[in-house]
């Protein structure tokens, strides 16, 4: 494995439960600027991808690169500690939810800075937020693993140099882009494997944890209780949870 995850083994329905959202990508989108040219490292399915740009797509899952659309440029088979290009051939790069799974984070990062002349955007989770969600009363055991695989944020742009920004990204109750927090106002969308399957973090926790999460999840749906405690969220147009756009250069 190149990273942290087999996603050849799990990484099957992402092309279909991680879909780009509109409103992060328009974000994501901005912070690269007027840069014509874009590296993305880490390219998975192709999510946020811009199409009105020239694009190179590196990935070292092969059931990643097979799932990218058919309209995506096909991704290059590589790893972010090693980019085959020149210094500087870039005018931007980004790396989105990805970072938390390289096996050095850090020498990815520099290797982003190397070959990009403009801005370097990174969409990640600040592991210090993770608590926000409600998912944290139901599965600490999750919520643990994922605060020690996300890198904090002041060390992502300690690497990237002088001048980075974070920025906190809105989550939308109906975003497309299957991740944990997605899901803040639909607590149904846990009782289906499929969801969990897109998820990461589920591999990382024991069989039983999840189980265990499931069953009360579904109790409490079922008896009302999560709606008692949690209702508010389900009139919340957007959540504010541990998304963050890093972004230095420029």
């Amino acid at each position: 494995m190149a990273g942290d995850y087999d996603y050849e083994r799990g990484g099957q329905a992402y092309a279909t439960q991680r879909r780009t959202d509109p409103r992060i990508a328009a974000q994501v989108h901005a912070a690269l600027g007027s840069s014509r040219t874009v590296l993305n490292v880490g390219a998975g399915a192709g999510s946020y991808e811009p199409s009105d740009r020239y694009v190179v797509a590196l990935e070292p899952s092969a059931a990643m690169r097979a799932q990218r659309p058919v309209d995506a440029v096909p991704a290059l088979h590589g790893v972010a500690e090693h980019l085959p290009f020149d210094d500087g051939s870039f005018d931007a790069s980004m790396a989105t939810l990805t970072v938390h799974q390289w096996p050095d984070m850090a020498a990815g990062l520099r290797e982003m800075r190397r070959v990009t002349r403009g801005p370097v955007v990174v969409l990640t989770f600040d592991g210090d937020a993770l608590d926000r969600f409600w998912l944290a009363d139901y599965v600490p055991e999750l919520i643990e693993v994922e605060r020690r695989r996300y890198p904090a944020l002041d060390r992502i742009g300690a690497v990237l140099g002088a001048g980075y920004a974070v920025h906190a990204v809105p989550i939308a109750r109906d975003c497309l882009d299957g991740f944990t927090e997605a899901y803040f106002a639909r607590p149904e969308a846990f009782l289906e494997e499929a969801t969990r399957r897109s998820q990461s973090a589920w591999g990382f926790v024991d069989d039983g944890v999840e189980e265990r999460f499931v069953e009360h999840l579904r109790g409490d749906l079922a008896t009302g209780a999560w709606d008692r405690r949690y209702r508010d969220l389900r009139d919340k147009e957007t959540f504010d949870g541990a998304l963050r756009l890093v972004v230095q250069g420029g």
